[in-house]
């Protein structure tokens, strides 16, 4: 019995949205739905997993852009992230303006998150971390004994959130990855936002932002 994932990149955001799933029950939740619901519900279908929740690691528009659509299909709550974020939420048809897209339908969060809560899927549990930064309510999912965590937006195979959109603050941001990832353990495995997944071990040596011979 373990957690296991299956990452669906969508947009021209190129964003991992992730299905976490228990494969003892098959019951999963589907993290930062960007876009492209018809491919997100596909994966879910082929996987046969039952979906009994959405997960936002962040409110940043290509991490929420088909939340609308999953929980019309699924008829699931929204939970995460930190209510920090409720700004970025509110003012999402002006995200989608910035970057050239239609305002994404509009959702509510039926339960904001603070860091050392839990979330269950199936027989795992999930810890949850506040790791602002990249967002002002940016929270990261850890499952503790199956050494894998989501991410978001926070850390990168080689690289690190920005911080120049509303709410981002770099020193934050490497806070965060210093004093709340770091200690999680080099063997702790993530599933980022965008990109391939990495070790925290490996972005501690080879990571040209934060790996530990950039901050000695």
């Amino acid at each position: 019995m373990t957690l296991k994932y299956a990452c669906i990149t969508v947009t021209p955001f190129a964003q991992n949205c992730t299905v976490l799933y228990c494969d003892d029950t098959l019951e999963g939740a589907i993290v930062d739905p960007g876009g492209e619901p018809e491919r997100i519900i596909a994966t879910v279908s082929e996987l046969g997993i039952k979906v009994t929740g959405i997960l936002l690691t962040h409110c940043h528009l290509d991490h929420v852009g088909a939340v609308a659509d999953m929980v019309a299909h699924y008829d699931v709550p929204v939970t995460g992230p930190h209510q920090a974020d409720e700004p970025l939420l509110s003012n999402l048809a002006i995200q989608a303006v910035r970057f050239g897209f239609p305002p994404p339908a509009p959702f509510t969060i039926d339960r904001w998150l603070t860091q050392g809560d839990e979330i269950v899927i199936g027989k795992r549990t999930l810890r949850v971390y506040h790791c602002p930064g990249h967002a002002p309510g940016h929270v990261i999912y850890v499952d503790e004994q199956a050494r894998l965590a989501q991410t978001g937006d926070v850390l990168f195979q080689g690289s690190i959130g920005r911080t120049d959109l509303p709410g981002g603050d770099h020193g934050t941001l490497i806070r965060s990855i210093v004093e709340t990832l770091w200690p999680l353990g080099d063997d702790l495995r993530f599933i980022p936002g965008h990109g391939a997944p990495s070790t925290l071990g490996e972005e501690r040596r080879s990571n040209p932002f934060v790996g530990d011979h950039v901050l000695a």
